[in-house]
């Protein structure tokens, strides 16, 4: 075969296999007038499956999750089913969330095609800080290092396109990012590497940080960003199992004050950067909201996790056939799964395994109905609860979204 026949040839292949990726990522039956490609940011909330390429002690890629996805299958995704990601990204035309980057990263003969239908970049565990997470979970990706990945992205659709025209598309995509709750609770565990600064002192580096990352997405041609604050995990099973049953309020005051320093630095970098546009979801005022009037949503229980362990579900992931180690710290390996205690109203550390000379199977609680609880384990929501949240960024409200909606910001 001549070269010209096979760069041809090469060429149809790429273009197949572009259009039915299309194909499985779009839902041809929704008719919106504005499809955008969704370059996604953040922590367990929005991941669909990057830590399952990690050394990572933080994974979502085995029963009981992904329990009421597509055959029962756990993609990596912390939920029963779709999660927040997915969520949005069906109300804008898609089946569900574009890919993971490492997944797409395997795909080397479509990769650069995929990543123009969009890429999610989210890790579970992951923080603003580039420490947050690795004490507990081991491997995660941190925002900025979410960035970098983006930028290469960015430098492959400059190829496709030219500097012009890959500017022009960038610009019109939507990055959505939610991140910060790990941030937050690390600090109150004494586990995110600046434990020895003030809660204002920590406050303003998250908001730095953040700040720095956002602009840096803005340099590489961004201009619209969907940011979810971050929820009362105060009130997360996980919490409150092992606080009576109550939220614990420090918690949630640092979630209501990192949610205004969002707001600050999203309106400094409107008032400084040309063309920058952004919706703000108020996610603690979301899930205040479903706690208030469950019923309303569709929710019967909002206290319990669906699925866990202990008291209220929360004392352990929703992993079935998790073991508990017995044979004191001397055994301890590097395929723990780390639970909380609450020790002098800081997080201790109970820990639990999948494989261990001295071991005792736990009972893992799976509830009858999952689309009646607002929680699916200790730390995440269930598909459910997940497509509320997705409603309110996306049809807005004063309370929920400021200073648009999702839907205002890409129309």
């Amino acid at each position: 075969m001549s070269k010209n026949n096979s760069t041809i040839t090469s060429n149809y292949a790429s273009v197949f296999f572009f259009l039915l990726y299309f194909v499985t990522i779009l839902d041809m039956n929704i008719a919106n007038e504005v499809v955008p490609t969704l370059y996604i940011f953040g922590d367990s909330t929005f991941d669909v499956g990057t830590n399952n390429y990690l050394n990572s002690r933080t994974k979502a890629n085995s029963p009981y999750y992904g329990i009421d996805f597509h055959n029962s299958f756990p993609t990596g995704r912390y939920s029963n089913g779709l999660n927040v990601a997915d969520q949005i990204a069906r109300r804008f035309g898609y089946k569900k969330s574009p890919p993971s980057f490492l997944d797409l990263e395997k795909l080397q003969y479509s990769f650069k095609h995929n990543i123009m239908l969009g890429v999610n970049f989210a890790s579970g565990g992951s923080g603003i800080l580039r420490y947050t997470g690795y004490k507990k979970w081991g491997e995660v990706i941190f925002l900025e290092k979410q960035v970098q990945q983006f930028s290469l992205v960015s430098e492959n659709i400059t190829k496709i396109l030219g500097l012009a025209e890959a500017n022009s598309f960038v610009s019109k995509a939507l990055f959505l990012i939610s991140i910060g709750s790990s941030d937050i609770f690390d600090y109150e565990r004494n586990e995110s590497g600046v434990f020895h600064l003030g809660k204002e002192e920590n406050l303003a580096l998250l908001q730095l940080n953040y700040y720095t990352y956002i602009k840096k997405l803005y340099e590489l041609g961004a201009r619209k960003f969907g940011i979810l604050s971050v929820p009362p995990i105060g009130c997360y099973p996980a919490v409150t199992s092992i606080n009576g049953g109550n939220c614990v309020k420090p918690l949630n005051y640092f979630v209501v004050a990192f949610y205004k320093a969002t707001q600050t630095l999203l309106q400094k970098l409107s008032f400084e950067l040309e063309g920058f546009e952004y919706s703000l979801g108020n996610t603690y005022a979301m899930f205040k909201t479903m706690l208030k009037d469950p019923l309303a949503f569709g929710l019967n229980d909002t206290k319990s996790a669906c699925c866990g362990i202990g008291k209220l579900n929360g004392e352990g992931p929703c992993l079935k056939g998790l073991k508990e180690n017995h044979c004191g710290f001397g055994m301890l390996n590097e395929d723990d799964l780390l639970v909380k205690s609450l020790n002098n109203k800081l997080w201790g550390i109970r820990k639990f395994y999948r494989e261990d000379p001295c071991i005792k199977t736990l009972n893992i609680s799976l509830c009858v109905n999952h689309d009646d609880h607002l929680f699916w384990d200790w730390l995440h929501i269930t598909e459910r609860a997940s497509e509320v949240i997705a409603k309110m960024v996306f049809e807005g409200g004063d309370k929920f979204v400021f200073p648009k909606s999702l839907s205002q910001l890409v129309s």
